[in-house]
């Protein structure tokens, strides 16, 4: 007998189960590993002379001839004839009702009758019928329409899927239950009336309200990610649409939840402003996909693990994956790596740098002039400063004083694949890359300065439990210097909570340290936070396919950060979060805020702050009069 494909399931890092891959969803089963019951709820609806014809049943031939004369025509095709209908529809297609089709098939039926078992005959066709949604075969429908193995299955779930194959998409347990239990109820009193089970038992069992799982069985909807799952596999070498494989992910499918949840209801708030003017979702035209759409993507950082991956505001709607496949600029979320540039080039977080108005030649009489989001400049800032309050001046200069080849080095250090433009303007994000690459970037500044390579898969197993693929986690790669990375991360707290993100702390309590940086583009037509805990590193998008205006006004810290605060919310709901540690041999003292000097006495409380420095750049007086150390506190690490 043909073996049909089977599909490869696909399990989450707690060992749930969040999706199957290939065209027909099955995965095959023993007849004798099932209760009785399942293979007798089909027999006595579909066939109940299964068990004494040759593969086609004269009798009931006899009886459908005397229903047709009557009016009320019926099919009288065997098990057997389903089978060899449903495995060679090249050579039988059931959709012919004429007399030649039903002779091959009748032929057919009763040459698969001579060189198989009932057994073998009615296991092969609970494994291959279809129960609609792409699932074919009696496992497959356990699992997605009651969340269980079919090894499982009580009585009147069984006599539910018996219900089905009469027509698949009209006895659907989701979409018409109440026709579904009917049809249960009637299976159920043919085999009692066929001396399968008791009348007892098949009244008890019509009492059994019919309850489908949600999701479709599965833990999570992660479509997005199961879509990264197939294409990596495949690149691997490993058949997963066809070989029945079993496929071991790093998917959290709790932290899945929450981002599916945080960004569905991030994006209808942005829809509920009243300065939106575009066409909300909830009233789009059909087939339209001119609506707001968002991304977002959670990393171990420690590891690269991709934990959780929303490609788009509904995989139904559209199934362009925007963390991998989308190209789009970052805007100010880019800084960070200016900053970390600016730093091991010796600047420091309390460098005054004029947030004033500048103009770079281009060549070819052209001038860039940068401005801020806000069409004001401060003055005189510190680093620190300009990046919590992201100031474009700033960076853009601090580009330009290591060199924006510079820039463009670093950022293919940190991750980022896409080409960097050697222009002023790709130190504020002007550059378009891959959304993976820019929360991978961040991985730096969460690991002390190593990057590490997003990962989606651990394992593959084949059917008999062999390894046919392994991914172990690649150790982190040292890309810059850990004090620099640290001092980076620290300035990127402020960003948190005392600069453009602070809404993220509506969310998340002091306790839970918290870095990260927001972006916005020109038009204010992309708008991001990437952010990092000690735990997890994420980054979310927010923004139309075709780039335009989300609102006057939008920005990355009042559309995008609290997505990611919803999110990790839930993620902290029910654990700690442990501390950043500074390494060894930064330096650290108390400075005023506003000056950028060290603190002294008459600085009031509200404006000191602890700053850090790698060894030979802390403020001069620390490093020539060592009574003035230890009276100032600074701290060696």
């Amino acid at each position: 007998m043909i073996v049909p494909p089977q599909s490869s399931l696909v399990f989450a890092r707690d060992g749930s189960l969040i999706g199957e891959l290939g065209t027909q969803k099955r995965t095959l089963v023993s007849l004798r590993s099932l209760p009785r019951y399942v293979g007798q709820a089909f027999v006595a609806v579909e066939d109940q002379r299964f068990y004494q014809h040759d593969g086609v049943d004269v009798v009931g031939i006899a009886g459908a001839l005397k229903d047709a004369v009557r009016g009320d025509p019926r099919g009288a095709s065997t098990i057997t004839q389903q089978l060899v209908g449903n495995m060679h529809p090249d050579l039988i297609d059931r959709r012919d009702k004429s007399p030649l089709r039903k002779l091959r098939e009748q032929s057919a039926a009763r040459e698969m009758e001579r060189h198989y078992s009932k057994e073998q005959i009615l296991e092969g066709y609970l494994n291959q019928i279809s129960f609609g949604h792409g699932w074919y075969g009696i496992e497959s429908a356990s699992r997605h329409y009651f969340g269980k193995g079919a090894a499982q299955l009580t009585l009147a779930e069984a006599a539910a899927l018996a219900a089905m194959p009469k027509g698949p998409a009209i006895y659907d347990p989701i979409k018409a239950p109440q026709r579904v239990t009917e049809r249960r109820n009637l299976v159920l009193s043919l085999m009692a009336q066929q001396k399968y089970i008791t009348p007892a038992q098949a009244a008890a069992a019509k009492r059994v309200p019919l309850e489908t799982v949600p999701d479709a069985g599965m833990s999570v909807d992660a479509s997005y990610f199961l879509d990264v799952v197939r294409i990596q596999a495949e690149r691997a070498g490993v058949a997963v649409t066809t070989g029945g494989f079993r496929v071991y992910t790093s998917l959290d499918p709790s932290l899945q939840r929450a981002a599916n949840q945080a960004l569905v209801q991030g994006i209808e708030d942005v829809e509920a402003l009243p300065g939106y003017r575009h066409t909300r979702f909830a009233a789009r035209p059909k087939g339209s996909t001119d609506y707001l759409q968002g991304a977002l993507v959670a990393m171990d950082p420690n590891t690269g693990d991709v934990r959780a991956l929303v490609g788009g505001r509904d995989y139904r709607e559209s199934s362009f994956d925007r963390v991998i496949d989308g190209m789009r600029q970052p805007g100010s979320a880019f800084k960070p790596i200016v900053y970390a540039a600016a730093i091991a080039d010796s600047l420091t977080a309390n460098t005054i740098i004029p947030d004033t108005a500048i103009a770079i030649p281009l060549g070819r009489g052209r001038v860039y002039r940068p401005d801020n989001s806000d069409n004001q400049f401060l003055g005189p800032i510190t680093m620190r400063e300009a990046l919590a309050k992201s100031r474009n001046v700033v960076a853009v200069q601090l580009a330009e004083r290591v060199g924006i080849d510079t820039i463009v080095h670093w950022a293919r250090r940190f991750g980022i694949d896409a080409p960097v433009a050697p222009y002023p303007a790709s130190a504020i994000g002007a550059s378009v890359l891959q959304p993976l690459d820019l929360v991978g970037a961040y991985t730096v500044f969460a690991n002390l300065g190593a990057h590490v390579d997003p990962r989606f898969i651990y394992r593959i197993e084949d059917r008999g439990g062999n390894a046919v693929y392994t991914n172990p986690a690649a150790a982190p790669r040292p890309v810059i210097d850990p004090k620099v990375a640290f001092i980076v991360r620290d300035m990127m707290r402020e960003v948190v909570d005392r600069g453009t993100a602070t809404s993220v702390r509506r969310y998340l309590p002091s306790t839970i340290p918290v870095a990260g940086k927001t972006g916005t583009t020109n038009d204010n037509s992309d708008v991001w936070f990437v952010g990092m805990t000690p735990e997890i590193v994420a980054g979310v998008w927010l923004g139309f396919d075709k780039p335009k205006t989300i609102t006057p006004g939008a920005d990355g810290g009042t559309l995008a950060a609290p997505i990611f605060g919803k999110m990790m919310a839930q993620f902290y709901a029910s654990r700690g979060s442990s501390e950043w540690l500074p390494p060894q041999g930064l330096i650290s003292a108390q400075l005023d805020r506003v000056t950028g000097q060290l603190a002294d006495s008459t600085t009031p409380p509200e404006r000191r702050y602890l700053e850090y420095f790698l060894a030979g750049t802390e403020p001069l007086p620390l490093r020539v009069n060592g009574w003035l150390l230890f009276k100032n506190g600074p701290i060696l690490f």
